[in-house]
């Protein structure tokens, strides 16, 4: 903040969400706005039930006092609704604004059928969760989707995912946004589209690892993707690309969903795994299928996931070396004990001593969950960023 008079009450309410000013005095030593001018501001806030009051905070003076009143976002006054979309199954969910999940469902869905059909079938499951809690369809003030394809963030269409045949340039936040409102009797709210992985990154980078300037995200299931988070932002690249590296050529023969020859997914996704190990004799169909397998200690299936994990770690020396991320983290059907022993011993091995010096591989901490809790949180900083937030509080009327 520079202290200009035209600080809004947008701004201050991003100041109180980010806790660096949370009383009345510290956000007039933060803008330089004077006594009457914050109340004002903060009046409206209030009106739009977007702050409450906490509980006081420490004797400011020596000489004691009242003690000061702090400030606090009120997460109660709306929720988000959020959705992952993988190849064969969805999982919805209903959350508070402070990212808490209030309900939530899963089932097959396959994006094979098409988003008329799929789009259609998460605005019901949107009015099953809302109906399942008792909050009305007005309570909702956003919706975010996470999809398993690259997505331009400026319009929210995917733009050629090898896995989403049919989706290519569609209209997903127009088409999602009319389905929720067809079956909730809801008022047309914004929909955010973002890459799975993306949305994975996000969610477990603000959960688990807030202070980590550099982190990085591998989603390994039917297919392979990763997202990045800098400075607590997502990384996307110029047109929402960025993070695909299931699609780096590795010198493999196979055939890839892409259309290409060599992809790193053709030879070591949760699909690749589950076509190998039923040309071995054991069916497997995806990579949830693959998923069953290793935590029932399948031994070919262990063989295989390692194996799997060696290839990825190959490439990800070079993602390391290029990013140095604080964290490097494992999510996904192949997310366990085999795959990320093969991932350490080929990153290790390859990779600069300097960029694995300060590095921790994980795996996922919110499992299923991280994309649900990404796209929630997306929504949430996307309506109440200062200009939206001003926006938003001039169509109230406050």
């Amino acid at each position: 903040m520079t202290g200009r008079g035209q600080t809004s009450a947008g701004d201050l309410l991003e100041l109180v969400r980010s806790g660096r000013a949370t009383t009345r005095g510290a956000l007039q030593q933060a803008t330089g706005l004077s006594r009457a001018t914050v109340g004002q501001r903060l009046d409206r806030l209030f009106r739009a039930g977007w702050l409450r009051e906490g509980a006081g905070g420490p004797v400011g003076s020596p000489l004691g006092g009242r003690p000061s009143i702090t400030l606090e976002f009120d997460d109660a006054h709306a929720v988000v609704l959020a959705a992952d979309l993988d190849t064969r199954h969805a999982r919805a969910a209903l959350l508070s604004l402070g990212g808490e999940i209030l309900a939530e469902r899963s089932g097959e869905l396959s994006v094979e059928d098409g988003p008329e059909t799929v789009l259609a079938a998460l605005g019901g499951w949107f009015a099953e969760l809302l109906a399942a809690t008792g909050r009305p369809a007005r309570a909702v003030c956003g919706i975010g989707l996470a999809v398993p394809g690259p997505v331009d963030s400026e319009t929210g269409r995917v733009v050629q995912p090898p896995m989403m045949p049919g989706w290519d340039g569609y209209d997903i936040r127009g088409r999602l946004a009319r389905a929720f409102t067809e079956r909730a009797g809801a008022p047309a709210v914004p929909v955010l589209v973002d890459n799975d992985a993306n949305l994975m990154a996000y969610g477990e980078q603000r959960a688990g690892h807030p202070d980590c300037s550099a982190f990085v995200l591998v989603k390994v299931s039917t297919g392979i993707g990763a997202g990045v988070v800098v400075d607590g932002s997502v990384y996307r690249g110029i047109d929402g690309g960025a993070g695909d590296i299931g699609h780096i050529r590795v010198g493999a023969d196979a055939l890839c969903r892409c259309g290409s020859h060599g992809c790193l997914a053709a030879v070591a996704s949760g699909g690749a795994v589950a076509r190998r190990l039923t040309e071995a004799g054991v069916p497997a169909d995806s990579g949830s299928d693959v998923r069953e397998l290793l935590a029932a200690g399948h031994p070919e299936a262990v063989a295989l996931a390692r194996e799997a994990g060696r290839l990825v770690g190959d490439v990800l020396a070079t993602v390391v070396t290029l990013l140095n991320p604080g964290v490097l983290m494992i999510a996904g059907d192949l997310a366990g004990t085999p795959f990320l022993t093969g991932v350490r011993e080929l990153l290790y091995q390859r990779a600069l001593p300097r960029s694995t010096a300060h590095l921790d591989v994980v795996t996922a901490r919110l499992g299923e969950r991280a994309a649900l809790v990404g796209a929630g949180a997306q929504v949430v900083e996307y309506l109440y960023a200062p200009e939206r937030a001003e926006a938003r509080l001039l169509a109230l009327g406050v």
